[in-house]
């Protein structure tokens, strides 16, 4: 590491696929949990302290004993092992219960349809899943919803990490007896991204995404170690060239040989840290369809000021581009500061992530538009399709 004039230590601001030292890393998620440094968890089981529903109840309503709850989370979810569960989570089983049958009349009604498509970390087709989750829940049984949405334990876990105004969003995932397990990996932003894609980000902007979401999961029906509850890497969070380097063989080896897992109960929550190395386990019951409401919330800073109306500005701006003198360079920085830059918030029922971790982003879609000399009309249509696409 290079040092400036004043001996102040010099980080590198873009990393590599070959980014991270394998050494460290082993040292960093070596670390042991222990009980002191988070007195109010029932447990800790394989480096994952354990809390009660029970405990959050008690302190969701006291101001001072909630923000003392969620601290210690935030030291689990940050510098600790990375991840909690709470069990009894949803205080009412009935009302997961009435959720479940929701949702897998969701599932079959999708299936008879022309829902399917892609999926993340998973062949298509190897699960069932229910994108956009809570929009469709909402709508289709917006008592149970509520009811559902109510627990304290989901509300405090999500403003613990991500503070007041989040943006909550859910996939269901159903993986029926058989159904192969996930790679490993880290999520949502850069884990979702290839390596090429994640190394045009500066190494402050790695350092950043895991504070903008949180990832969680309420278990729908019992889940024993057979059924392949996630599997995780405690700590493996804290390794900060984790998005580029996990994907490697060393890296992907040492998580086979040393990862945890646990059963969960109908009603348990987990919460872990988006960074946090893990992946679906493999069902390998005959009889178990294990089914998660898997939570994906956003940080509210997550979003621009001003809200603009990008399509329109591309299909104005687009025969421009087509016929003006700018070099490619030129034009590309042209529709940076236009089209719309990234693949997300879409809908993923009509704009799956087929042949990669996500559909293609606007300005992606101009890009190869001028390239390949796509009439103005024609772009103008696609621009279209594109925007409908992403409608829920």
């Amino acid at each position: 590491m290079a040092r400036d004039d004043v001996g102040q230590s010099q980080a590198p601001v873009w990393l590599d696929a070959e980014a991270g030292d394998f050494e460290v890393f082993k040292a960093q998620v070596a670390r042991e949990a222990v009980a002191e440094d988070y007195p109010l968890a029932a447990e800790i089981s394989q480096n994952v302290p354990i809390y009660t529903g029970d405990l959050v109840q008690a302190r969701a309503g006291d101001t001072a004993a909630r923000r003392e709850l969620m601290s210690e989370w935030v030291r689990v979810l940050g510098e600790g092992p990375g991840v909690i569960v709470i069990r009894d989570a949803m205080e009412d089983l009935a009302v997961v219960d009435e959720a479940t049958d929701i949702f897998s009349r969701i599932i079959e009604e999708e299936k008879a349809g022309a829902g399917g498509g892609g999926d993340h970390f998973a062949k298509p087709g190897a699960n069932d899943r229910i994108w956009n989750a809570v929009q469709k829940h909402c709508l289709a049984a917006p008592e149970n919803f509520a009811a559902y949405y109510a627990s304290d334990a989901l509300a405090m876990a999500s403003e613990a990490w991500l503070g007041r105004g989040y943006q909550m969003t859910a996939q269901v995932n159903r993986v029926n007896p058989g159904g192969a397990a996930q790679s490993p990996h880290r999520d949502y932003h850069l884990g979702f991204m290839s390596p090429e894609q994640m190394s045009a980000y500066p190494a402050h902007i790695h350092r950043v995404s895991p504070v903008l979401t949180l990832q969680g999961g309420v278990a729908h029906c019992d889940m024993p170690l057979e059924s392949g509850p996630t599997v995780f890497l405690p700590f493996s969070q804290t390794f900060f060239e984790g998005y580029l380097a996990f994907s490697r063989p060393e890296f992907q080896a040492y998580f086979a040989d040393h990862h945890v897992q646990l059963p969960l109960n109908k009603g348990d929550a987990i919460f872990f840290n988006p960074a946090l190395m893990h992946g679906a386990g493999e069902n390998k019951t005959t009889n178990t369809y294990r089914m998660a409401n898997l939570l994906q919330v956003s940080s509210a800073f997550g979003r621009a000021m001003e809200a603009l109306d990008r399509t329109t500005m591309c299909k104005v701006l687009y025969p421009v581009l087509q016929s003006g003198p700018l070099s490619e360079q030129a034009r590309d920085n042209v529709i940076a500061a236009t089209a719309e830059g990234y693949a997300f918030p879409t809908s993923l029922d009509s704009d799956p992530p087929i042949g990669g971790l996500a559909p293609a982003s606007q300005a992606d879609l101009m890009r190869a538009a001028l390239s390949t000399g796509t009439s103005e009309a024609d772009f103008a249509a696609e621009m279209d399709a594109w925007e409908a696409r992403r409608r829920a």
